[in-house]
């Protein structure tokens, strides 16, 4: 049987050699560029590999001052998949935000993903959140952080979405346009619950997914556009927690 090993870091001891393995996991794994990237210039040729370096994973999921962390799991001694979140207070509350979460090929429908999401959760946790083009990963978080995507609470969502996301320390979070019929009752595109990030990734393995997922659930985040990605907010329900464990937690992430 294999091996896996999950390991969790703070930002701080996250290493440069680190960085380098989760780019070439990144590169080699996260998907394509789409027909319309090139608008974006030319480094997003259409059909090329999205990458990122060791330099760009480290200024936009691991800035400075932000509390920011990384998990990464091993099979049998190899890198299989990975994830980054920030976490920044929101009305007194805690969000943790997954900013990235990629799996190697080889290595999904295996349950990794969920296992790298539970690594992340701590019990001073209050809010989830994750823009993403894949619905794999958009049900990984419903189901680690919630219930599951057939329970995830829309009005949470349009209620919080807008405030949440412009408080935070990760730039494409804070300036990502929400859009979708949540936001706007005027928009018909088919979009629920979506963000514009400007990202054009090919959606064809997206997509695919999302016409199985909806085979079998009841998809409540919408149509995915070019350009555009879901984003999904959860709400953590606790029975208590100690105050002053909290109060801890909340003065580490304002310093």
């Amino acid at each position: 049987m294999a091996k896996q090993v999950y390991e969790k870091f703070d930002a701080g001891q996250v290493t440069d050699d680190m960085l380098a393995e989760a780019s070439l996991l990144f590169n080699d794994n996260y998907g394509i560029w789409g027909k319309d990237a090139a608008i974006l210039g030319p480094f997003a040729k259409p059909g090329s590999r999205v990458r990122l370096s060791k330099d760009r994973l480290r200024g936009q999921y691991l800035p400075d001052g932000a509390a920011c962390s990384y998990v990464r799991v091993t099979v049998d001694g190899h890198l299989a998949g990975n994830a980054f979140a920030c976490r920044w207070l929101f009305n007194g509350k805690t969000v943790c935000w997954i900013t990235q979460l990629v799996v190697k090929y080889d290595f999904r429908e295996r349950g990794l993903a969920s296992g790298l999401l539970n690594q992340l959760r701590e019990d001073d946790d209050d809010i989830y959140g994750l823009i993403s083009s894949h619905p794999a990963a958009c049900m990984a978080a419903a189901k680690v952080f919630g219930n599951s995507i057939n329970l995830v609470n829309l009005d949470f969502i349009r209620k919080y979405a807008e405030a949440v996301m412009k408080v935070s320390p990760i730039r494409y979070v804070k300036d990502a346009k929400l859009c979708g019929s949540l936001f706007d009752p005027g928009d018909t595109s088919g979009r629920i619950s979506s963000v514009d990030t400007n990202f054009f990734v090919d959606h064809a393995e997206p997509m695919d997914a999302l016409a199985w997922v909806r085979q079998e659930f009841d998809w409540p985040l919408g149509e995915l556009l070019e350009g555009n990605e879901f984003v999904i907010i959860l709400e953590v329900r606790r029975r208590s927690r100690s105050r002053s464990r909290s109060a801890s937690r909340a003065l580490s992430l304002s310093k």
